[in-house]
């Protein structure tokens, strides 16, 4: 009785329902998973490859207020794709069993909006202004953001029921009106 019990507490205390979970766990094994998986890594390794290669060597070649631009998008693309990787091999991590849905479920885990902070110039402002960036940065930058979007929703998609659940489902709001009106007969 007590091990029922606190497989009790541990469902109650657990906003994660069932079908979230088994929804979860099938995205994982899907193709859509795997290709999305491929797509990212694959980003991954060809902006790593750009930046140590002709990425160094066309920014070698930039007046100092390109210089500086260039260095500012190469770190943001640098780190829209590591959030991008670290999301996916997590993913992969509950695939495989090397990590469990608690642990996966971590708020560490989530990705973040990169909507622009005040006074920062966005990627469109960006690339409307930096002429004199190289192509294939702008490029990259484009289709990392594409692909860190994607994923972003796909966390919303998959992780979203998390926040949903926890005092803001349609039980909880049926509740509020019936003790803000009081019970009524229908």
């Amino acid at each position: 009785m007590t091990a029922t019990l606190k497989t009790t507490e541990i469902q109650v205390s657990d906003p994660m329902t069932v079908q979230a979970e088994d929804r979860l766990l099938q995205f994982t094994r899907s193709e859509l998973f795997a290709r999305t998986f491929r797509e990212g890594m694959d980003m991954v390794e060809e902006t790593a490859a750009y930046l140590d290669g002709p990425g160094r060597e066309e920014s070698k070649r930039l007046g100092r207020d390109d210089a500086l631009t260039y260095a500012s998008q190469s770190m943001r693309l640098t780190t829209r794709l590591m959030q991008v990787a670290s999301w996916l091999l997590v993913q992969r991590a509950l695939k495989e069993g090397d990590m469990t849905l608690t642990e996966a479920r971590a708020e560490k885990y989530r990705l973040v909006s990169e909507e622009t902070e005040e006074g920062k110039p966005s990627f469109s402002e960006i690339a409307r202004d930096a002429y004199g960036l190289p192509a294939r940065l702008l490029d990259l930058s484009a289709r990392s953001k594409s692909i860190y979007e994607r994923i972003m929703r796909l966390d919303r998609s998959l992780y979203g029921t998390i926040a949903a659940q926890t005092g803001n489902t349609v039980a909880d709001q049926i509740n509020r009106l019936e003790a803000a009106f009081g019970n009524t007969p229908r």
